[in-house]
């Protein structure tokens, strides 16, 4: 008779203890949160978060999602998604249709822009203005040839010399070493990492570096405006519990690398620790917490935008707010 008691409150506890379970993940407060791309170190801080309980602390419950074609900030705009991940120049265009789309940056995730040009070390493009005559493989973005040309005229080369093609469907290291074309855009922290592992003689040139009016920011979290008027609070513990996963893998990188190569495990880990420990130096400003805006910077690419014609007005300080990273 005691064994048959003691089966049975065993068999009552483990009940209890899944219904307190169940009971307790249907208490959190469910995210979905859609990346522009496919995951990569842009997006370690989430992986972070929830690997490491943050979000699970603050009452809630992240989901990641690939981006859908329509692309993220459609998606967090129709609502199907809380939070997203953009950047500052597709951001103006979107805030600039006849219809704004219903979404605020709430985040910077890196602090500058760490894009640039790379080219093969040989062809001596040391500086932008050394691009006359040479060829551009161009992903035919609004403002991305406007960006580089102003680049160019900033650096005293001459802008409309520059020959664009379409970019061939390849990664950008091939594009430059089988010689399709003289230069390509690339990201430091993806693309310039890539050429170290391969060995890879080239030069790289930022455009931050060529022009502060080019220092703008991306990529950005964003999110739902109708999320950020309803549900405030609950907008505030997403942005600090991520800001919380990106300031462990800036002081942890190689353990975030492992976090987010243990959660997407088709990311080869060495590359991942080496672009990991390139950008956790630049996720935020010296002297700045992570993810904080500057709404000079903001104004003044979007001020540019304006002046070369890309969006019909200007935007100044609109589609940005810092207030959810405040406690």
């Amino acid at each position: 008779m005691n064994r048959l008691l003691a089966a049975i409150l065993a068999v009552a506890l483990v009940i209890m203890t899944a219904a307190c379970a169940s009971s307790g993940s249907q208490d959190l407060e469910k995210i979905s949160f859609v990346l522009e791309w496919e995951p990569n170190t842009n997006h370690t801080g989430v992986y972070v978060a929830i690997a490491n309980g943050y979000y699970a602390d603050a009452g809630l419950e992240v989901k990641v999602l690939t981006p859908p074609e329509t692309g993220a900030a459609a998606f967090v705009a129709s609502g199907k998604a809380q939070f997203g991940v953009d950047v500052q120049e597709g951001l103006g265009i979107e805030l600039s249709l006849t219809d704004p789309l219903p979404i605020t940056a709430v985040a910077a995730i890196i602090s500058h822009n760490n894009s640039g040009i790379i080219s093969l070390k040989e062809n001596g493009i040391d500086s932008f203005g050394k691009l006359d005559g040479k060829t551009y493989a161009s992903w035919e973005a609004p403002a991305e040839v406007a960006i580089l040309k102003q680049a160019i005229r900033d650096s005293g080369g001459d802008p409309d010399s520059l020959v664009t093609v379409p970019a061939p469907a390849t990664d950008a290291i091939s594009m430059i070493k089988t010689g399709l074309v003289d230069t390509v855009w690339v990201y430091e922290n993806w693309d310039v990492v890539a050429a170290d592992m391969d060995g890879l003689a080239y030069n790289y040139i930022k455009f931050a570096d060529a022009s502060p009016v080019l220092d703008y920011y991306t990529p950005l979290i964003i999110a739902n405006d109708d999320f950020l008027k309803e549900k405030p609070d609950v907008a505030r513990k997403f942005v600090q519990a991520t800001a919380a996963g990106y300031e462990y893998a800036i002081a942890h990188p190689e353990e975030a690398a492992q976090i987010l190569v243990g959660a997407v495990p088709e990311l080869p880990l060495d590359f991942i620790i080496a672009s990991q420990k390139l950008l956790s130096s630049t996720y935020a400003s010296q002297n700045e917490p992570w993810g904080v805006i500057d709404e000079t910077r903001w104004s003044a690419f979007y001020d540019w935008m304006h002046e070369q014609g890309i969006i019909p007005e200007a935007l100044g300080s609109r589609g940005f707010t810092n207030e959810f990273l405040l406690p």
